[in-house]
């Protein structure tokens, strides 16, 4: 299955921010943070968020579905620049974000792909710019479940994700993954539905 499909269901098509972007809004207003990128921006609902909050928006996906966003968008009378692309090549200049934030996204990738991602937000934030980043950990019961490809990365043999990369992280390797940022936040977020526990790890960092 691929995003084009997945993004087609309701579960991920929803229309509220999530309320991590939500906390995320206020934090940057804070500092006065004016464009921002979302990096995986899926169907779209945070893009339309942070453009009606003020801020110059920009989103990137790999999915035709998630990018026709772009139609709420105008319906909506909100401006946004979305562009279909990987997340581990951005096509934009050196330092030109004040924020970029990818919840529930960066982890559908292999460690490498990972690292090669977070080199891209370094390398097109700004000094002192801000990130919003959810890992899956370990801790999810999803952990060591369907094909291997590596170490702590799977692909799901089952559910809406069929087919679609899961890497794992503890907070060792997000320090790891983060070493050129300073982290100012990392945060665990866990629940259980029918004795499967949702392991989510959140981090605010800064590029130094």
């Amino acid at each position: 299955m691929t995003w084009n499909k997945i993004l087609k269901r309701p579960e991920y098509s929803l229309q509220e921010p999530d309320k991590l972007a939500v906390q995320f809004v206020e934090f940057l207003k804070k500092k006065h943070s004016k464009r921002v990128l979302d990096l995986g921006c899926g169907a779209g609902r945070h893009v339309i968020y942070f453009s009606k909050q003020g801020f110059e928006t920009y989103g990137i996906d790999t999915s035709k579905t998630g990018l026709k966003t772009k139609n709420r968008l105008k319906k909506e009378k909100l401006n946004a620049a979305l562009v279909e692309c990987d997340t581990k090549k951005l096509p934009y200049v050196s330092c030109y974000f004040d924020a970029v934030l990818s919840l529930y996204t960066i982890y559908h990738n292999t460690k490498q792909g990972i690292k090669q991602a977070i080199a891209e937000t370094h390398r097109t934030l700004k000094k002192r710019g801000l990130i919003l980043l959810i890992f899956h950990s370990k801790r999810s019961s999803k952990h060591g479940k369907g094909t291997k490809i590596e170490e702590n990365t799977f692909i799901q043999e089952n559910g809406p994700e069929k087919g679609i990369l899961h890497h794992f992280v503890d907070e060792d390797e997000i320090q790891e993954f983060l070493e050129d940022f300073k982290i100012l936040e990392l945060q665990p977020e866990e629940y259980e539905i029918k004795e499967y526990l949702r392991s989510h790890l959140t981090v605010i960092a800064t590029k130094e």
